[in-house]
């Protein structure tokens, strides 16, 4: 299963014995896999069919699922109510020889409200199992043409992923390479620090000042944290060209990133690294935000 993204829509249409029925699924950004069902009287067996298969097919969304029947032509059955005919039969009797009227025709009787009821066919036991059969097989078509929305959005978000981290890779060498990390400018840019302090004049300890610049060059080293990101870059790269759901890690990653970035710019002594610094926090969150519509 190759990286997807958590939007999608589906619709599928069908018809089978003069029904027909509409599925349409939409899929959001979630933490968790939250399915929601909408299912008309009649089909709530679908339900446990239906939640396995999106939890096979998908791993993470909040997707919505609703299903519309309607009869596909007109045809209905009319049925008497045998209880209110009998009621009015009875009613007839029982007044005839107190109203000189004359029996009520058919006709006059069927129109009695409650007497003749119109309604959809009623469906045989084999009939409502082919019905059901059809439906689910309607689902299953519309969550495959889901996933694969999912999965041409995740391909295009891949894309705009790879070219992000790869960008950082090409800071964190930029950070690495930056004179200003060389022993020697350090030592220099220290040196000069040392020389101010001892030149106004203050009571300090020339050999104190010089273990203080070498405890400073030492935090001030960023190799530590150059070497994690980039083994964060090569773990992103990775899982993006991966088959496996990748959003939860990436999100931890971007994290990583962020962390690492901001160790660098606290660290930094020079303007450089510091301006390197800042365009990669601006990259990183631009990162963490394309994944967050990431399975």
């Amino acid at each position: 299963m190759a990286i997807q993204s958590m939007t999608g829509f589906s619709r599928h249409e069908g018809e089978v014995d003069g029904f027909r029925f509409v599925w349409e699924l939409r899929s959001v950004n979630g933490k968790n896999l939250d399915v929601r069902l909408r299912l008309p009287q009649g089909f709530e067996a679908l339900e446990q069919p239906i939640r396995k298969a999106v939890a096979a097919a998908l791993s993470r969304g909040n997707l919505q699922v609703s299903l519309s029947v309607s009869a596909a032509s007109a045809a209905v059955e009319a049925v008497v109510n045998e209880a209110a005919l009998d009621a009015v039969i009875e009613l007839v009797n029982r007044l005839e020889d107190r109203i000189d009227a004359r029996k009520p025709a058919l006709d006059g009787i069927l129109n009695i409200k409650g007497v003749l009821e119109f309604r959809d066919p009623q469906l045989s036991a084999e009939a409502r199992e082919t019905r059901s059969k059809a439906v689910l097989a309607g689902f299953m078509s519309a969550l495959g043409e889901l996933k694969s929305m999912r999965l041409s959005e995740g391909a295009a978000l891949a894309k705009v992923l790879g070219l992000q981290v790869r960008r950082i890779g090409e800071l964190t060498l930029a950070v690495e390479a930056d004179p200003s990390r060389s022993p020697e400018a350090i030592r220099l840019r220290l040196a000069e620090q040392v020389a101010s302090l001892m030149d106004t004049g203050a009571s300090l300890d020339r050999d104190r000042l010089h273990m203080e610049a070498a405890l400073l060059a030492t935090k001030a080293d960023l190799r530590e944290e150059i070497d994690r990101l980039k083994a964060h870059v090569d773990a992103a790269q990775a899982l993006i060209s991966g088959e496996a759901a990748a959003g939860r890690r990436l999100d931890f990653l971007a994290q990583e990133f962020n962390r690492e970035t901001n160790t660098i710019c606290s660290k930094s002594n020079a303007a450089p690294v510091t301006a390197i610094g800042l365009d990669l926090k601006v990259l990183i969150d631009q990162f963490r935000e394309q994944v967050q519509n990431l399975e």
